[in-house]
């Protein structure tokens, strides 16, 4: 076999179904994930499955998420997993180290202010079904998520992987959540794991017999050389899928050809007519109407997730989904479904009759939505809920989750970062009380800094050396949490990042380093760094 005759290429589920269309909590950043993989280590029962008792205490206790956030991003990850229906009804146990991937996977949507200042882009989100936006992620970020799945041990010090830390094939078979692909030109699709079950590749990607791992370093470049385009995106299966219905509207499918996990139906431009289809060749299907208007579309067979983008004026049926129905950017749409999860983000005057056992999840700029309960039937319809996992109960329509809105805890002042007169330093209308409280609180934990550091008494060595450590931490926390960059766009075009940060001139360290740590105590120089932007 010829070198690197593999082809690897990122699944679409995990980012169409598992990466929730919002900006992820600012602590699903890789130094939190890095923690949080190190601590379920050391806690008994943790590893290598969690349970949901523990993952609250700590998205709870650690990253400081609201405990309906933390099951909702728990529930999405089980969702991604295949159970029965009769599963589904007790507490999962779940994968640390998938769920370690697909906590990182959430930053596909992060908005980088960075690029906007710019001008290389504007901030944008739901890249969920961008194919390129998938390959790019995993290229891009291909390090760090193989760093999640190294053993803390074979860290350094200082956090960074080894030249000779290895991968164990547990930990290979984690990582087939996010990639697969097949070998030449071969029509069989293999999970990662399985597909690097075969000699002439597991050397390729530098599995050692001796230890049963692979080194991490040959398999990343493995990996780097391998990797491709998904040819079951939704872009492939518009170019060369197979065309369906009538010459106005765009429909095409690949399901006669795609791997489970992979068909996708494609329905664009529907406009004034009626589509009824019960067909096997949509069961499990993802189904993504575009553009869609004044149409009348029976979809009665069990599907796998359904994305409704842009349309108008149209009432849609569904057989049962299994996942996720996402309703984005639609006017007047009526939707009748039952399904794992039901998501509407920036629509308007919509009608949703549904069944789902989870929370309704509403996102940002929704106006005149209407949830009833599920109102129809067919004879199928029970036996199509149990093959994609769906019970009778419970359901939880009357429960729906406002989703986007920032919690007290992640809230802090934003401060204009130019020299300006000062006559009046408050918001005119004020705050909500929450975060005015957690403002206080915040401002509360400062001023007894500056107290202690008063009462210190240090001497001017000492002083030194504590203003040191400050700026020390403060400039990991700029690392961290990504916030080094939109700090480095402040500077004029004559100074690079490397000298901005490591080497600040005196007029930059006046006003973002000496200043702050002669008037605010340390908690305030790293706690409230945001606001330095």
């Amino acid at each position: 076999m010829d070198k690197y005759t593999a082809c690897v290429w990122p699944r679409l589920e995990p980012f169409l179904i598992g990466v929730l269309p919002a900006t992820p909590p600012s602590k699903f950043s890789m130094h939190y994930l890095r923690k949080m993989a190190c601590y379920v280590r050391t806690r008994d029962g943790c590893f290598p499955r969690l349970g949901w008792h523990m993952w609250r205490h700590i998205a709870c206790g650690k990253l400081q998420l609201e405990e309906e956030f933390a099951w909702l991003y728990f529930e999405t990850f089980d969702l991604l997993m295949p159970r029965s229906a009769e599963q589904r009804l007790e507490w999962p146990y779940i994968s640390i180290l998938q769920f370690l991937l697909f906590l990182y996977l959430q930053q596909l949507n992060r908005i980088s202010l960075f690029t906007s200042l710019i001008g290389k882009s504007a901030p944008k989100i739901r890249c969920n079904w961008d194919d390129q936006a998938h390959l790019t992620f995993i290229q891009t970020h291909l390090a760090e998520l193989l760093e999640l799945l190294v053993d803390p041990g074979q860290l350094s010090n200082s956090g960074q992987v080894l030249r000779d830390s290895q991968l164990t094939s547990e930990a290979l078979e984690s990582l087939s959540l996010l990639l697969e692909g097949s070998v030449s030109h071969s029509r069989t699709v293999y999970p990662i794991h399985k597909l690097l079950s075969r000699l002439p590749l597991q050397s390729q990607a530098g599995f050692s017999k001796l230890s049963r791992s692979y080194s991490l370093q040959q398999f990343q470049g493995f990996l780097q050389q391998v990797l491709c385009l998904n040819p079951f995106s939704i872009s492939t299966c518009s170019q060369s899928g197979k065309k369906l219905g009538t010459l106005k509207a765009k429909i095409f499918r690949n399901t006669h050809m795609a791997p489970l996990g992979s068909r996708l139906l494609l329905m664009s431009q529907v406009c004034k007519q009626m589509l009824a289809k019960d067909s096997e060749k949509l069961n499990n299907a993802n189904i993504k109407l575009h553009r869609c208007s004044e149409a009348f579309i029976y979809l009665l067979s069990p599907l796998r997730s359904v994305t409704l983008d842009k349309c108008r004026n149209c009432t849609l049926i569904l057989g049962p989904v299994g996942t996720s129905v996402h309703i984005q950017s639609c006017e007047n749409v009526r939707v009748v479904c039952v399904a794992g999860r039901l998501t509407i983000g920036g629509s308007s005057h919509c009608t949703i009759h549904a069944f789902t056992p989870t929370r309704p999840l509403l996102l940002p700029g929704n106006v005149s939505l209407t949830l009833g309960p599920f109102h129809t039937h067919y004879p199928t319809l029970e036996d199509h809920m149990a093959s994609v996992g769906l019970a009778v109960a419970p359901n939880l329509l009357d429960l729906p989750l406002q989703f986007g809105a920032e919690a007290p805890s992640e809230f802090y002042l934003l401060v204009i970062p130019f020299k300006m007169v000062e006559e009046n330093c408050e918001i005119p209308w004020g705050l909500p009380t929450d975060y005015q409280k957690a403002v206080e609180s915040r401002e509360k934990v400062i001023e007894d800094w500056q107290k202690t550091v008063k009462e210190a008494h240090l001497n001017k060595v000492q002083r030194w050396q504590f203003q040191a450590l400050v700026e020390q931490k403060f400039h990991e926390w700029l690392l961290e949490t990504g916030q080094r960059q939109e700090l480095d766009s402040l500077l004029p075009p004559a100074l690079t990042p490397s000298t901005s940060v490591d080497h600040w001139p005196s007029s930059h360290t006046s006003n973002s380093g000496q200043h702050v740590l002669k008037d605010q105590p340390p908690e305030q120089a790293m706690g409230r760094a945001p606001t330095v932007c």
